[in-house]
Protein backbone atom coordinates (compact mmCIF):
# COMPACT_ATOMS: atom_id res chain seq x y z
CA UNK A 1 0.00 0.00 0.00
CA UNK A 2 3.22 2.70 0.79
CA UNK A 3 4.12 2.03 -2.90
CA UNK A 4 1.08 2.55 -4.60
CA UNK A 5 0.86 5.75 -2.34
CA UNK A 6 4.34 6.88 -3.41
CA UNK A 7 2.84 6.31 -7.02
CA UNK A 8 -0.23 8.38 -6.28
CA UNK A 9 2.20 11.10 -4.91
CA UNK A 10 5.16 11.71 -7.45
CA UNK A 11 2.12 11.95 -9.94
CA UNK A 12 0.42 14.45 -8.51
CA UNK A 13 -2.84 12.08 -8.28
CA UNK A 14 -3.87 12.57 -4.05
CA UNK A 15 -6.97 14.34 -5.61
CA UNK A 16 -8.48 11.72 -7.93
CA UNK A 17 -7.04 8.82 -5.38
CA UNK A 18 -11.07 7.94 -4.33
CA UNK A 19 -12.26 8.70 -7.94
CA UNK A 20 -12.97 6.22 -10.65
CA UNK A 21 -10.69 5.82 -14.06
CA UNK A 22 -13.87 5.68 -16.17
CA UNK A 23 -13.42 5.18 -20.08
CA UNK A 24 -15.86 2.44 -20.20
CA UNK A 25 -20.14 1.48 -19.82
CA UNK A 26 -20.80 5.21 -20.10
CA UNK A 27 -18.58 6.80 -17.10
CA UNK A 28 -17.03 10.11 -17.65
CA UNK A 29 -14.28 9.47 -14.74
CA UNK A 30 -10.75 11.18 -14.95
CA UNK A 31 -9.71 13.76 -18.03
CA UNK A 32 -7.32 11.94 -20.60
CA UNK A 33 -4.52 13.63 -18.88
CA UNK A 34 -4.80 12.55 -15.53
CA UNK A 35 -5.69 8.98 -17.06
CA UNK A 36 -2.15 9.52 -18.83
CA UNK A 37 -0.68 10.01 -15.57
CA UNK A 38 -2.72 6.78 -13.82
CA UNK A 39 -0.99 4.68 -16.44
CA UNK A 40 2.43 6.12 -15.49
CA UNK A 41 1.79 5.64 -11.82
CA UNK A 42 1.50 2.16 -12.81
CA UNK A 43 4.87 1.56 -13.91
CA UNK A 44 5.89 3.65 -10.91
CA UNK A 45 4.46 0.67 -8.38
CA UNK A 46 7.40 -1.45 -10.24
CA UNK A 47 9.95 1.48 -8.76
CA UNK A 48 11.75 1.43 -11.94
CA UNK A 49 15.52 3.37 -11.91
CA UNK A 50 14.34 4.56 -15.40
CA UNK A 51 11.46 4.63 -17.62
CA UNK A 52 10.49 4.42 -21.10
CA UNK A 53 7.41 6.59 -22.45
CA UNK A 54 6.36 6.64 -25.63
CA UNK A 55 4.06 10.15 -26.21
CA UNK A 56 3.29 11.36 -22.85
CA UNK A 57 1.89 14.38 -24.22
CA UNK A 58 -0.35 12.97 -26.88
CA UNK A 59 -3.96 14.87 -27.44
CA UNK A 60 -3.09 16.99 -24.48
CA UNK A 61 -4.02 20.64 -24.42
CA UNK A 62 -1.39 23.02 -23.40
CA UNK A 63 -2.41 23.34 -20.21
CA UNK A 64 -2.54 19.42 -19.35
CA UNK A 65 0.64 18.99 -21.65
CA UNK A 66 2.59 20.91 -19.08
CA UNK A 67 1.60 19.99 -15.97
CA UNK A 68 2.31 16.46 -17.00
CA UNK A 69 6.00 17.51 -17.76
CA UNK A 70 6.04 19.48 -14.20
CA UNK A 71 5.25 16.27 -12.72
CA UNK A 72 7.50 14.25 -15.03
CA UNK A 73 10.21 16.99 -14.25
CA UNK A 74 9.30 16.14 -10.22
CA UNK A 75 9.76 12.83 -10.37
CA UNK A 76 13.17 12.61 -12.64
CA UNK A 77 14.42 14.89 -9.41
CA UNK A 78 14.00 11.73 -7.49
CA UNK A 79 16.75 9.79 -9.43
CA UNK A 80 14.54 8.09 -11.57
CA UNK A 81 15.70 8.40 -15.55
CA UNK A 82 13.04 9.49 -17.83
CA UNK A 83 13.61 8.71 -21.42
CA UNK A 84 10.23 9.75 -23.91
CA UNK A 85 9.33 10.18 -27.24
CA UNK A 86 7.69 13.84 -28.50
CA UNK A 87 6.85 15.26 -31.69
CA UNK A 88 5.47 18.74 -30.65
CA UNK A 89 6.02 20.51 -27.74
CA UNK A 90 5.10 24.43 -26.32
CA UNK A 91 8.49 26.86 -25.47
CA UNK A 92 7.55 26.11 -21.68
CA UNK A 93 7.53 22.14 -22.35
CA UNK A 94 10.46 22.40 -24.58
CA UNK A 95 12.39 24.56 -21.41
CA UNK A 96 11.76 21.70 -18.70
CA UNK A 97 13.73 19.01 -20.94
CA UNK A 98 17.56 18.21 -19.27
CA UNK A 99 18.55 17.25 -22.57
CA UNK A 100 17.22 16.43 -26.03
CA UNK A 101 17.71 14.04 -28.99
CA UNK A 102 17.00 15.05 -32.09
CA UNK A 103 16.39 12.44 -34.98
CA UNK A 104 15.30 12.65 -38.47
CA UNK A 105 14.73 8.86 -40.72
CA UNK A 106 17.28 7.19 -38.10
CA UNK A 107 19.62 9.32 -37.92
CA UNK A 108 21.11 12.01 -35.05
CA UNK A 109 21.23 15.57 -35.76
CA UNK A 110 21.76 16.31 -32.13
CA UNK A 111 21.95 14.68 -28.62
CA UNK A 112 22.83 16.95 -25.93
CA UNK A 113 21.97 19.50 -23.45
CA UNK A 114 18.61 21.91 -24.13
CA UNK A 115 20.40 25.03 -24.74
CA UNK A 116 23.29 23.64 -26.67
CA UNK A 117 21.06 22.60 -29.41
CA UNK A 118 19.97 26.43 -29.60
CA UNK A 119 24.21 27.09 -30.44
CA UNK A 120 23.91 23.66 -32.57
CA UNK A 121 21.48 25.05 -35.27
CA UNK A 122 23.31 28.52 -35.37
CA UNK A 123 26.56 27.24 -36.24
CA UNK A 124 24.92 24.96 -38.91
CA UNK A 125 23.34 28.47 -39.93
CA UNK A 126 19.94 28.08 -38.95
CA UNK A 127 19.63 29.98 -35.94
CA UNK A 128 16.20 30.35 -34.71
CA UNK A 129 13.88 33.60 -35.62
CA UNK A 130 13.38 35.77 -32.70
CA UNK A 131 9.72 35.67 -32.80
CA UNK A 132 9.75 31.73 -33.24
CA UNK A 133 9.42 29.27 -30.33
CA UNK A 134 12.75 26.57 -30.46
CA UNK A 135 10.74 23.66 -30.37
CA UNK A 136 8.82 24.67 -33.44
CA UNK A 137 12.24 26.02 -35.44
CA UNK A 138 13.82 22.76 -34.82
CA UNK A 139 10.58 20.75 -35.88
CA UNK A 140 10.39 22.90 -38.98
CA UNK A 141 14.06 22.37 -39.97
CA UNK A 142 14.22 18.18 -39.31
CA UNK A 143 10.77 17.36 -40.70
CA UNK A 144 10.96 16.27 -44.02
CA UNK A 145 7.22 15.75 -44.50
CA UNK A 146 7.17 20.54 -45.02
CA UNK A 147 8.67 19.80 -48.09
CA UNK A 148 5.62 18.85 -49.67
CA UNK A 149 4.36 22.90 -48.33
CA UNK A 150 6.81 24.23 -50.01
CA UNK A 151 5.72 22.88 -53.24
CA UNK A 152 2.23 23.96 -52.66
CA UNK A 153 3.46 27.43 -51.24
CA UNK A 154 6.13 27.83 -53.80
CA UNK A 155 4.08 30.34 -55.62
CA UNK A 156 2.27 31.44 -53.12
CA UNK A 157 2.51 35.12 -51.70
CA UNK A 158 1.54 36.77 -48.83
CA UNK A 159 0.25 40.59 -48.37
CA UNK A 160 4.07 41.30 -47.45
CA UNK A 161 5.49 39.36 -49.98
CA UNK A 162 7.05 36.10 -50.19
CA UNK A 163 5.55 33.25 -47.85
CA UNK A 164 9.04 33.10 -46.33
CA UNK A 165 8.95 30.64 -43.41
CA UNK A 166 8.59 28.43 -46.20
CA UNK A 167 11.95 28.34 -47.93
CA UNK A 168 13.83 26.57 -45.91
CA UNK A 169 14.67 23.67 -47.75
CA UNK A 170 14.30 20.57 -45.02
CA UNK A 171 16.45 17.98 -47.11
CA UNK A 172 19.93 19.94 -46.87
CA UNK A 173 19.07 21.70 -43.49
CA UNK A 174 18.94 17.67 -42.44
CA UNK A 175 22.33 17.24 -44.20
CA UNK A 176 23.95 19.83 -43.14
CA UNK A 177 22.67 19.37 -39.30
CA UNK A 178 24.18 15.75 -39.12
CA UNK A 179 27.63 17.22 -40.43
CA UNK A 180 27.76 19.48 -38.09
CA UNK A 181 26.77 17.55 -35.11
CA UNK A 182 29.06 14.73 -36.34
CA UNK A 183 32.27 17.05 -36.15
CA UNK A 184 31.08 18.96 -32.76
CA UNK A 185 32.53 18.40 -29.13
CA UNK A 186 28.98 17.08 -28.51
CA UNK A 187 28.88 14.02 -30.68
CA UNK A 188 32.86 13.45 -29.52
CA UNK A 189 31.91 13.63 -26.10
CA UNK A 190 28.74 11.04 -26.24
CA UNK A 191 31.46 8.81 -28.23
CA UNK A 192 33.47 9.36 -25.17
CA UNK A 193 30.83 8.57 -22.51
CA UNK A 194 29.11 5.44 -24.46
CA UNK A 195 32.84 3.65 -25.08
CA UNK A 196 33.50 4.61 -21.06
CA UNK A 197 30.36 3.10 -19.87
CA UNK A 198 30.52 -0.33 -22.19
CA UNK A 199 33.93 -0.84 -20.58
CA UNK A 200 33.01 -0.22 -17.09
CA UNK A 201 31.12 -3.21 -15.73
CA UNK A 202 28.55 -1.79 -12.90
CA UNK A 203 26.75 -2.75 -10.44
CA UNK A 204 24.26 -5.49 -10.75
CA UNK A 205 20.51 -3.34 -9.86
CA UNK A 206 18.95 -4.77 -6.67
CA UNK A 207 15.02 -5.16 -6.89
CA UNK A 208 13.12 -2.80 -4.87
CA UNK A 209 10.73 -5.69 -3.45
CA UNK A 210 7.77 -7.58 -5.90
CA UNK A 211 5.13 -8.91 -4.47
CA UNK A 212 4.45 -12.41 -4.30
CA UNK A 213 2.23 -14.86 -6.62
CA UNK A 214 -0.68 -14.80 -4.47
CA UNK A 215 -0.74 -11.40 -3.85
CA UNK A 216 -0.82 -10.64 -7.05
CA UNK A 217 -3.67 -13.43 -7.49
CA UNK A 218 -5.55 -11.93 -4.81
CA UNK A 219 -5.37 -8.09 -6.50
CA UNK A 220 -6.39 -9.58 -9.77
CA UNK A 221 -9.33 -11.35 -8.66
CA UNK A 222 -10.41 -8.50 -6.66
CA UNK A 223 -9.68 -5.82 -9.70
CA UNK A 224 -11.95 -8.44 -11.45
CA UNK A 225 -14.83 -8.79 -9.49
CA UNK A 226 -14.68 -4.54 -9.44
CA UNK A 227 -14.48 -4.82 -13.15
CA UNK A 228 -17.84 -7.15 -13.20
CA UNK A 229 -19.64 -4.87 -10.83
CA UNK A 230 -19.26 -2.05 -13.18
CA UNK A 231 -19.29 -3.54 -16.81
CA UNK A 232 -23.29 -3.73 -16.70
CA UNK A 233 -23.55 -4.47 -20.48
CA UNK A 234 -20.72 -7.43 -20.15
CA UNK A 235 -22.06 -9.10 -17.05
CA UNK A 236 -25.57 -7.67 -15.30
CA UNK A 237 -27.03 -7.08 -18.92
CA UNK A 238 -25.64 -10.83 -20.11
CA UNK A 239 -27.16 -12.20 -16.39
CA UNK A 240 -30.89 -10.34 -17.74
CA UNK A 241 -30.64 -12.13 -21.16
CA UNK A 242 -29.73 -15.41 -19.75
CA UNK A 243 -32.94 -14.95 -16.99
CA UNK A 244 -35.07 -13.94 -20.22
CA UNK A 245 -33.92 -16.97 -22.18
CA UNK A 246 -34.55 -18.63 -19.31
CA UNK A 247 -38.09 -17.47 -18.82
CA UNK A 248 -38.93 -18.17 -22.76
CA UNK A 249 -37.69 -21.94 -23.18
CA UNK A 250 -39.37 -22.52 -19.77
CA UNK A 251 -42.64 -21.30 -20.82
CA UNK A 252 -42.74 -22.70 -23.88
CA UNK A 253 -42.27 -26.44 -22.05
CA UNK A 254 -44.26 -25.47 -19.27
CA UNK A 255 -46.30 -28.04 -17.26
CA UNK A 256 -44.39 -31.00 -18.63
CA UNK A 257 -43.82 -33.05 -15.17
CA UNK A 258 -42.75 -35.90 -14.87
CA UNK A 259 -44.54 -38.56 -16.84
CA UNK A 260 -43.79 -41.02 -19.77
CA UNK A 261 -45.50 -38.88 -22.66
CA UNK A 262 -43.37 -35.95 -21.64
CA UNK A 263 -40.28 -38.00 -21.92
CA UNK A 264 -39.39 -36.73 -25.86
CA UNK A 265 -40.27 -32.97 -24.98
CA UNK A 266 -38.41 -33.04 -21.87
CA UNK A 267 -35.36 -33.83 -23.94
CA UNK A 268 -35.65 -31.45 -26.02
CA UNK A 269 -36.36 -28.87 -23.57
CA UNK A 270 -33.02 -29.70 -21.73
CA UNK A 271 -31.12 -29.73 -25.00
CA UNK A 272 -32.53 -26.31 -26.29
CA UNK A 273 -31.84 -25.01 -22.36
CA UNK A 274 -27.85 -26.43 -22.80
CA UNK A 275 -27.47 -25.42 -26.26
CA UNK A 276 -29.11 -21.87 -26.09
CA UNK A 277 -27.25 -20.71 -23.44
CA UNK A 278 -23.97 -21.91 -24.73
CA UNK A 279 -24.50 -20.00 -27.28
CA UNK A 280 -25.96 -16.89 -25.43
CA UNK A 281 -22.32 -17.23 -23.05
CA UNK A 282 -20.66 -15.95 -26.54
CA UNK A 283 -22.02 -12.29 -25.61
CA UNK A 284 -18.99 -12.02 -23.03
CA UNK A 285 -16.25 -12.85 -24.80
CA UNK A 286 -15.61 -8.83 -25.12
CA UNK A 287 -14.81 -8.87 -21.59
CA UNK A 288 -12.75 -11.71 -22.15
CA UNK A 289 -10.69 -10.31 -25.14
CA UNK A 290 -10.54 -6.84 -22.94
CA UNK A 291 -8.85 -8.94 -19.72
CA UNK A 292 -6.42 -10.66 -22.08
CA UNK A 293 -5.14 -7.65 -23.70
CA UNK A 294 -5.09 -5.90 -20.06
CA UNK A 295 -2.94 -8.96 -19.08
CA UNK A 296 -0.33 -8.79 -22.44
CA UNK A 297 0.04 -5.24 -21.32
CA UNK A 298 1.01 -6.12 -18.00
CA UNK A 299 3.15 -9.46 -19.23
CA UNK A 300 5.15 -6.96 -21.21
CA UNK A 301 6.43 -4.63 -18.26
CA UNK A 302 6.58 -7.84 -16.12
CA UNK A 303 3.65 -6.71 -13.48
CA UNK A 304 1.93 -10.00 -14.15
CA UNK A 305 1.99 -13.58 -15.81
CA UNK A 306 0.40 -15.96 -17.35
CA UNK A 307 -0.12 -18.45 -14.40
CA UNK A 308 -1.23 -15.59 -12.27
CA UNK A 309 -3.34 -14.40 -14.43
CA UNK A 310 -5.31 -17.86 -14.87
CA UNK A 311 -5.68 -18.03 -11.13
CA UNK A 312 -7.01 -14.36 -10.63
CA UNK A 313 -9.37 -15.12 -14.05
CA UNK A 314 -10.91 -18.35 -12.70
CA UNK A 315 -11.24 -17.25 -9.14
CA UNK A 316 -13.32 -13.84 -10.42
CA UNK A 317 -15.39 -15.84 -12.65
CA UNK A 318 -16.70 -18.36 -10.40
CA UNK A 319 -19.38 -16.17 -8.49
CA UNK A 320 -20.69 -14.86 -11.80
CA UNK A 321 -21.18 -18.07 -13.10
CA UNK A 322 -22.66 -19.48 -10.09
CA UNK A 323 -24.92 -16.53 -10.22
CA UNK A 324 -25.91 -17.37 -13.68
CA UNK A 325 -26.12 -21.41 -12.90
CA UNK A 326 -28.42 -20.99 -10.01
CA UNK A 327 -30.71 -18.44 -11.13
CA UNK A 328 -31.33 -19.77 -14.88
CA UNK A 329 -31.89 -23.45 -13.68
CA UNK A 330 -34.28 -22.49 -10.72
CA UNK A 331 -36.24 -20.78 -13.34
CA UNK A 332 -36.10 -23.65 -16.03
CA UNK A 333 -36.39 -26.39 -13.31
CA UNK A 334 -39.59 -25.15 -12.09
CA UNK A 335 -40.89 -24.22 -14.86
CA UNK A 336 -40.64 -27.33 -16.46
CA UNK A 337 -41.84 -29.35 -13.89
CA UNK A 338 -38.64 -32.18 -13.55
CA UNK A 339 -38.67 -33.66 -10.23
CA UNK A 340 -39.20 -32.60 -6.83
CA UNK A 341 -36.06 -33.71 -5.56
CA UNK A 342 -33.21 -30.91 -3.61
CA UNK A 343 -30.79 -33.40 -4.45
CA UNK A 344 -31.75 -33.90 -8.29
CA UNK A 345 -31.64 -29.83 -8.12
CA UNK A 346 -28.45 -29.64 -6.51
CA UNK A 347 -26.90 -31.92 -9.28
CA UNK A 348 -29.04 -29.60 -12.16
CA UNK A 349 -27.16 -26.48 -10.77
CA UNK A 350 -23.59 -28.25 -10.79
CA UNK A 351 -24.40 -29.61 -14.21
CA UNK A 352 -25.25 -26.13 -15.47
CA UNK A 353 -22.28 -24.55 -14.04
CA UNK A 354 -19.89 -26.90 -15.64
CA UNK A 355 -21.23 -26.54 -18.49
CA UNK A 356 -20.71 -22.86 -18.33
CA UNK A 357 -17.18 -23.29 -17.27
CA UNK A 358 -16.02 -25.12 -19.75
CA UNK A 359 -17.76 -22.99 -22.00
CA UNK A 360 -16.08 -19.90 -20.45
CA UNK A 361 -12.90 -21.74 -21.17
CA UNK A 362 -13.63 -22.46 -25.31
CA UNK A 363 -14.49 -18.76 -25.35
CA UNK A 364 -10.82 -17.52 -23.72
CA UNK A 365 -8.68 -20.05 -26.01
CA UNK A 366 -10.87 -18.34 -28.75
CA UNK A 367 -10.28 -14.97 -27.57
CA UNK A 368 -6.32 -15.80 -27.05
CA UNK A 369 -6.13 -17.18 -30.83
CA UNK A 370 -8.00 -14.76 -32.47
CA UNK A 371 -7.49 -11.51 -30.68
CA UNK A 372 -10.48 -9.58 -33.31
CA UNK A 373 -14.02 -9.99 -31.48
CA UNK A 374 -15.27 -10.51 -35.30
CA UNK A 375 -13.26 -13.62 -35.93
CA UNK A 376 -13.87 -14.69 -32.02
CA UNK A 377 -17.97 -14.42 -32.18
CA UNK A 378 -17.74 -15.87 -35.54
CA UNK A 379 -15.26 -19.11 -34.67
CA UNK A 380 -17.48 -19.62 -31.41
CA UNK A 381 -20.78 -19.60 -33.05
CA UNK A 382 -19.56 -22.31 -35.41
CA UNK A 383 -18.00 -24.45 -32.92
CA UNK A 384 -21.13 -24.42 -30.39
CA UNK A 385 -23.34 -25.58 -34.04
CA UNK A 386 -21.09 -28.65 -34.56
CA UNK A 387 -21.05 -29.61 -31.21
CA UNK A 388 -24.28 -29.25 -31.02
CA UNK A 389 -24.95 -31.70 -34.08
CA UNK A 390 -22.88 -33.80 -32.67
CA UNK A 391 -24.35 -33.86 -28.82
CA UNK A 392 -26.61 -37.09 -29.64
CA UNK A 393 -30.03 -35.32 -30.24
CA UNK A 394 -30.38 -34.93 -33.24
CA UNK A 395 -29.33 -38.37 -33.93
CA UNK A 396 -28.17 -40.75 -31.23
CA UNK A 397 -25.10 -40.60 -30.33
CA UNK A 398 -24.18 -44.65 -31.27
CA UNK A 399 -25.97 -43.59 -35.06
CA UNK A 400 -23.64 -40.82 -35.87
CA UNK A 401 -21.23 -41.21 -38.47
CA UNK A 402 -18.19 -42.47 -37.15
CA UNK A 403 -15.32 -40.55 -39.09
CA UNK A 404 -15.40 -36.88 -37.48
CA UNK A 405 -18.98 -37.13 -36.00
CA UNK A 406 -18.77 -39.75 -33.26
CA UNK A 407 -14.72 -39.88 -33.03
CA UNK A 408 -14.32 -37.02 -31.64
CA UNK A 409 -16.42 -34.58 -31.89
CA UNK A 410 -18.85 -35.99 -30.05
CA UNK A 411 -16.78 -36.74 -26.91
CA UNK A 412 -15.30 -33.36 -27.44
CA UNK A 413 -18.87 -31.87 -27.50
CA UNK A 414 -19.20 -30.40 -24.05
CA UNK A 415 -23.25 -30.65 -24.78
CA UNK A 416 -22.78 -34.09 -25.03
CA UNK A 417 -22.01 -34.68 -21.29
CA UNK A 418 -24.15 -32.20 -19.76
CA UNK A 419 -27.05 -33.16 -21.68
CA UNK A 420 -26.39 -36.69 -20.68
CA UNK A 421 -25.60 -35.78 -17.06
CA UNK A 422 -29.28 -33.84 -16.45
CA UNK A 423 -31.12 -36.94 -18.19
CA UNK A 424 -29.47 -39.30 -16.25
CA UNK A 425 -30.41 -36.98 -13.57
CA UNK A 426 -34.10 -36.76 -14.05
CA UNK A 427 -34.80 -40.66 -15.83
CA UNK A 428 -32.71 -43.24 -13.74
CA UNK A 429 -34.01 -45.07 -10.42
CA UNK A 430 -37.48 -43.36 -12.16
CA UNK A 431 -40.36 -45.50 -13.40
CA UNK A 432 -43.12 -44.92 -15.35
CA UNK A 433 -46.66 -47.20 -15.89
CA UNK A 434 -47.68 -48.93 -18.55
CA UNK A 435 -51.51 -49.29 -18.56
CA UNK A 436 -52.72 -50.77 -14.71
CA UNK A 437 -50.15 -53.68 -14.29
CA UNK A 438 -46.91 -53.18 -16.31
CA UNK A 439 -44.30 -50.11 -15.43
CA UNK A 440 -40.80 -49.26 -17.09
CA UNK A 441 -37.74 -47.84 -16.20
CA UNK A 442 -36.64 -44.10 -17.11
CA UNK A 443 -33.63 -45.55 -19.08
CA UNK A 444 -36.28 -47.87 -20.84
CA UNK A 445 -38.52 -44.46 -21.44
CA UNK A 446 -35.09 -42.35 -23.03
CA UNK A 447 -33.85 -45.52 -24.85
CA UNK A 448 -34.73 -44.38 -28.50
CA UNK A 449 -34.92 -40.97 -27.56
CA UNK A 450 -30.77 -40.36 -26.16
CA UNK A 451 -28.29 -42.89 -25.30
CA UNK A 452 -27.68 -42.45 -21.56
CA UNK A 453 -25.77 -45.33 -19.73
CA UNK A 454 -27.71 -47.59 -16.73
CA UNK A 455 -25.29 -46.96 -13.80
CA UNK A 456 -25.88 -45.53 -10.67
CA UNK A 457 -23.03 -43.34 -10.89
CA UNK A 458 -23.02 -42.39 -14.72
CA UNK A 459 -23.79 -38.85 -14.16
CA UNK A 460 -21.35 -38.20 -11.92
CA UNK A 461 -18.69 -39.42 -13.96
CA UNK A 462 -20.52 -36.72 -16.78
CA UNK A 463 -19.62 -33.62 -14.18
CA UNK A 464 -16.08 -35.19 -13.76
CA UNK A 465 -15.44 -35.07 -17.46
CA UNK A 466 -16.86 -31.49 -17.61
CA UNK A 467 -14.85 -30.50 -14.80
CA UNK A 468 -11.93 -32.17 -16.76
CA UNK A 469 -12.60 -29.81 -20.06
CA UNK A 470 -12.74 -27.05 -18.03
CA UNK A 471 -9.18 -27.81 -16.50
CA UNK A 472 -7.71 -28.78 -20.00
CA UNK A 473 -9.26 -25.83 -21.96
CA UNK A 474 -7.30 -23.71 -18.97
CA UNK A 475 -4.00 -25.64 -19.67
CA UNK A 476 -4.25 -24.80 -23.09
CA UNK A 477 -5.05 -21.28 -22.67
CA UNK A 478 -2.31 -21.13 -20.24
CA UNK A 479 0.11 -22.37 -23.18
CA UNK A 480 -1.21 -20.25 -25.39
CA UNK A 481 -0.71 -17.06 -23.02
CA UNK A 482 2.68 -18.61 -22.54
CA UNK A 483 3.92 -18.47 -26.54
CA UNK A 484 0.95 -16.66 -28.31
CA UNK A 485 0.36 -13.42 -26.17
CA UNK A 486 4.03 -13.06 -25.27
CA UNK A 487 4.68 -12.98 -29.09
CA UNK A 488 2.14 -11.17 -30.17
CA UNK A 489 0.85 -13.77 -32.69
CA UNK A 490 -2.91 -14.14 -33.51
CA UNK A 491 -4.14 -16.37 -35.25
CA UNK A 492 -5.68 -14.05 -37.62
CA UNK A 493 -2.32 -12.22 -38.49
CA UNK A 494 -0.98 -15.85 -39.33
CA UNK A 495 -4.30 -16.39 -41.63
CA UNK A 496 -3.40 -12.65 -43.12
CA UNK A 497 0.18 -13.58 -43.21
CA UNK A 498 -0.46 -16.42 -45.52
CA UNK A 499 -2.67 -15.24 -47.80
CA UNK A 500 -0.48 -12.23 -48.24
CA UNK A 501 2.37 -14.78 -49.34
CA UNK A 502 -0.19 -16.40 -51.62
CA UNK A 503 -1.09 -13.51 -53.76
CA UNK A 504 2.36 -11.95 -53.73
Amino acid sequence: KSVVEEAIQAMSLGDYANKLIGGQCYMKGLPSGERRRVSIARELVMRPHILFIDEPLYLLNSVSALLMMVTLKKLASTGCTLIFTIYQSSTEVFGLFDRICLLSNGNTLFFGETLACLQHFSNAGFPCPIMQSPSDHFLRAINTDFDRIISMCKNWQDDHGDFSPMNMDTAVAIRTLEATYKSSADAAAVETMILRLTEKEGPLLKGKGKAGNATRIAVLTWRSLLIMSREWKYYWLRLILFILLTLCIGTVFSGLGHSLSSVMTSVAAIFVFVSFTSLLSISGVGALMKEIKIYATEESNKHSGALVFLFGQLLSSIPFLFLISISTSLIFYFLIGLRDEFSLLIYFVLNFFACLFVNEGLMLVVASLCKDIYWSILTLVCIQVVMMLAAGYFRIRSQLPGPIWMYPLSYIAFHTYSIQGLLENEYLGASFAVGQVRTISGFQALHDAYAISQHSNSKWENLLVLFLMAVGYRILLFILLHFRVRKNISLHRLCQCYLDQATT
